[in-house]
């Protein structure tokens, strides 16, 4: 089974992969310009001192996998309901949806470890501890947001009632945002453990329509 999921998203989590390093490695050339161009010293300055984000050209890049891995997973089961053939496999159904929730999940979970150690890694080379710490302080709620896209995308996608869709749509449009609003560079210091605990109780919910689904509601 787990060898069915990874063939459904190898292709796009290995795209997904090298883009998220290409992004950080254009980010870090923007980075190399800019130092260059303005000292090294005034551009620490300007991160330090005036909020400059040199980072925020990643801020979509966690939602954008989640997305993409959720609906290459997700979608093919949905053609003429071929999820309800791997319900009829000898398991219990709720281990089956789980399964592939947390392979999905480890699949996300190793490109943005990826992603985050290469930033780090050349952050490194340009920057001293006290901007690098705060910069990745800031960018885990962005990861955060790409692991709930991928919860209630796949929530929305194996949603067999119309109604309940609309609805879930609504919660993934209000509750996305939260971990992008604007503030100073490690702002959400104090809420990220609440965030990440927010995401990991959403990570249950496709249990509800994959309940639905293998009912047979529409």
């Amino acid at each position: 089974m787990i060898y069915k999921e990874w063939l459904k998203i190898r292709w796009f989590t290995l795209l997904y992969t090298l883009l998220g390093m290409l992004a950080v490695g254009y980010l870090f050339l923007k980075v190399q310009h800019d130092t260059t161009f303005n000292q090294a010293n005034n551009y620490w300055n300007l991160i330090l001192f005036k909020g400059l984000k040199f980072f925020s050209l990643l801020k979509f890049i966690p939602l954008a996998g989640g997305l993409l891995v959720a609906v290459a997973q997700y979608f093919p089961e949905t053609v003429n309901k071929r999820i309800k053939l791997t319900f009829h496999l000898p398991f219990n159904e709720n281990k089956v949806l789980l399964s592939m929730m947390v392979f999905g999940s480890c699949c996300l979970l190793v490109v943005y470890l990826i992603l985050i150690a290469l930033f780090s890694g050349i952050a490194a080379f340009y920057f001293p501890s006290n901007i690098i710490l705060p910069a990745l302080v800031s960018l885990i709620p962005w990861f955060l947001a790409g692991f709930s896209a991928y919860y209630l995308v796949a929530l929305i996608v194996l949603e067999p009632v119309w109604k309940y869709r609309f609805l879930y749509l609504l919660v993934a449009a209000t509750f996305i945002p939260l971990f992008f609003k604007n503030g100073p560079t490690a702002a959400y210091q104090p809420v990220n453990i609440t965030l990440a605990v927010l995401t990991i109780l959403l990570s249950i919910s496709l249990l509800f329509s994959g309940y639905r689904f293998r009912k047979g509601e529409m």
